[in-house]
């Protein structure tokens, strides 16, 4: 294994794993007991969030242009809305509960549910892209690795990080695209054996 293949293997799942463990401690209600830490815990994990949609491009770069393009855009529009949500329902609902200005955390959390949820869906049709290519390319071997990541996308969807749901949707999402990296990898080492 090189040095690249597993600095890879850590850029497609650490992301997810880091948010599965915030996801344990992340509160289920914003409450004046909560506001601090809902606020502070955003503010740490509002560079992790985008990573997850780096995750689809690099499980499909180097393949066709067009798959490549498509699952990047998708990762794209899923890392700029989903800010949104963090930025809003996150730091700014708890900032604002935190200054006893709850009468205001239903706008932000109205205005921010609506960005993320554009974001989740463009995650899940990246994470439906990769699936879709991997069975193209590689069969049924990719079977496991695309419904994990598809099961786990769909549970962000729903459940954001917050647990149980959230958390295992987040472990899907590292196992999965794990797995389909494993199966490029495969791949391409059996080409490489097959070269004379």
């Amino acid at each position: 294994m090189t040095r690249r293949t597993i600095l890879t293997g850590i850029a497609l799942a650490l992301p997810a794993v880091m948010l599965a463990v915030v996801g344990i401690t992340h509160p289920i209600h914003l409450t004046a007991q909560t506001a601090e830490y809902w606020r502070n815990l955003h503010i740490a994990i509002l560079p992790i969030f985008p990573l997850l949609g780096f995750a689809p491009w690099l499980l499909v770069r180097g393949h066709d242009a067009f798959v490549t393009w498509l699952a990047g855009i998708l990762g794209f529009v899923y890392a700029a809305f989903y800010t949104g949500l963090d930025v809003l329902a996150g730091i700014g609902a708890g900032g604002l509960k935190l200054d006893d200005m709850g009468m205001a955390t239903g706008t932000v959390f109205g205005l921010g549910n609506g960005l993320g949820r554009i974001g989740s869906i463009a995650l899940v049709a990246a994470c439906l892209v990769v699936a879709l290519d991997s069975w193209k390319g590689y069969g049924s071997i990719s079977l496991p690795g695309s419904a994990f990541s598809v099961v786990g996308s769909l549970l962000f969807l729903q459940s954001h990080i917050y647990a149980p749901w959230g958390v295992v949707g987040q472990l899907c999402l590292a196992i999965g695209w794990l797995a389909t990296f494993a199966v490029t990898q495969r791949s391409l080492r059996r080409v490489a054996v097959q070269v004379p």
